[in-house]
């Protein structure tokens, strides 16, 4: 892979009564037009908002030269106050290190309309702790060349059949200007990402004392569909390969498919699973939707992970507008790799001391149980950002209909790769008081964006050699 091509490695504001899904989702050229005008090439709005508290468009000017041509390698032979100090002055250069707000459990009810139900649940449970500095919004994520002008191209070639055919895009998000509620949930599962990673990821399980057990994993990933140096192999998203560093050595391969709709046995999630236990690498039908994943101690359903994956044949999807919300973004504080997570995980909740939050646009979905169907969760609320197609909140229910579940992603961008990701994600059990926390970095080496892989090093029966 050459270098060049690594390097391409509140308020509702309008309300859309679409249908759960369109079998035919393509916009007309005239709509596609406002691409790279009105609208970015991903398909956020260009400009600022009313006030100018969001601004216009930012992306890649907020960076150096530098921060834009750094390699993993680079990174990695920095200290860790040296990398401090590169998340520092990306603040002080932009001037965004001062608080414009700051929201409590005192006064959490007059900025209701710009929070999130979970957040609102957590203002309330800890009145006296939970708290969101709110600081200068900054519109940082943007995406390599290839995967912008990909994007233009999908806006009239992308359709989705039911919630999980996908027809018709390539490389970049297929569906830049979304018509139906399953559109944004494709744009995030094919965001880009580099072409390749390995993950090093610290995941704690906090008690209401605050006490926590940590789990180390390693996870090893290609992206196939969002990869600049081509597009869909043989079906697949992604291959990843996730193996537990503690003493069960457990490993989950994955080979995420493009298609989930299950008319086929290759439509659906291929995984395979190893433990001491089974003494082998076997096929592992119940890699998805609400079973436990590993090393979550149930704090997490494996399609929580990434904020959500998988299949979304589940649920009734409804688009239900863009607006304006308070979200974790920019992230540096809480990722400053000189912290201990002692410091970050706290009783009930992260050290919001640490939490940085900004006003942005997001697109709110709605996901609804089908009848006939099961599932723990009976209703999700995504907020998805419209800059990066992430996942940034998601409310989720019980079957009672009471609210259960909160994730929160701290949004980083990433950019010497051209993406923006949650780092940490966090669910919090807002009727148990625990909560898990994943994707952590501080006190582990950060994420290889330079990795290399080849389809057959995700092969079952390579990884079963390697595992002997």
């Amino acid at each position: 892979m050459t270098s060049t091509k690594k390097a391409l490695a509140l308020g509702f504001t309008l309300a859309l009564p679409f249908a759960a899904f369109n079998a035919e989702a393509k916009v007309d050229a005239a709509e596609a037009a406002k691409l790279g005008d009105s609208l970015t090439k991903i398909g956020a709005e260009a400009g600022a908002n009313a006030d100018g508290s969001i601004p216009a468009f930012q992306g890649k000017s907020l960076f150096t030269d530098t921060e834009l041509s750094y390699k993993y390698k680079d990174i990695d032979k920095m200290s860790r106050q040296e990398q401090s100090d590169t998340l520092a002055a990306y603040k002080a250069r932009n001037g965004a290190g001062d608080v414009v707000l700051e929201i409590t459990g005192a006064n959490y009810k007059d900025h209701a309309d710009k929070l999130t139900e979970g957040h609102k649940a957590l203002f309330a449970k800890f009145p006296d702790t939970y708290k969101m500095k709110v600081y200068k919004t900054m519109r940082s994520a943007f995406f390599p060349e290839a995967i912008e002008e990909a994007t233009v191209a999908n806006a009239t070639s992308a359709s989705l059949e039911g919630t999980d055919s996908m027809k018709g895009a390539s490389i970049g998000f297929p569906f830049p200007i979304p018509t139906s509620g399953a559109e944004p949930i494709w744009n995030h599962k094919t965001k880009y990402r580099g072409n390749a990673v390995i993950r090093y990821n610290n995941q704690a399980i906090v008690k209401t004392d605050g006490t926590f057990k940590l789990t180390k994993v390693v996870e090893d990933v290609l992206f196939t569909y969002a990869n600049t140096d081509g597009g869909v192999v043989d079906g697949i998203l992604l291959y990843y390969l996730q193996t537990d560093l503690g003493s069960s050595g457990t490993r989950t391969l994955v080979h995420e498919t493009a298609d989930q709709s299950g008319k086929t046995n290759k439509d659906k999630r291929q995984a395979w699973l190893y433990n001491k236990g089974f003494g082998r690498l076997k096929r592992a039908p119940n890699v998805g939707f609400d079973n436990p994943s590993q090393t979550s101690d149930g704090e997490q359903f494996n399609d929580q992970v990434d904020m959500f994956n998988g299949a979304l044949t589940r649920y009734d999807w409804k688009l239900v507008g863009k607006k304006e919300m308070y979200m974790p973004y920019n992230s540096s504080d809480i990722n400053d790799p000189t912290l201990k997570y002692a410091e970050i995980l706290k009783a009930g909740h992260v050290n919001q001391d640490l939490a940085r939050y900004e006003l942005h646009r997001v697109w709110v979905v709605e996901a609804t149980l089908r009848d006939g169907v099961r599932h723990k969760i009976s209703k999700r609320t995504f907020y998805i950002d419209e800059d990066s197609w992430s996942i940034n909140a998601v409310d989720g229910y019980d079957g009672r209909g009471e609210l259960w579940k909160f994730q929160e992603g701290h949004m980083v961008s990433v950019p010497w790769v051209g993406t923006a990701s949650a780092v940490p994600e966090l669910i919090y059990d807002l009727q148990s008081g625990r909560y898990f926390a994943t994707a952590m970095v501080n006190e582990e080496k950060l994420n290889d964006t330079d990795a290399d892989f080849k389809v057959k090093y995700f092969k079952p029966a390579n990884v079963a050699k390697r595992i002997k």
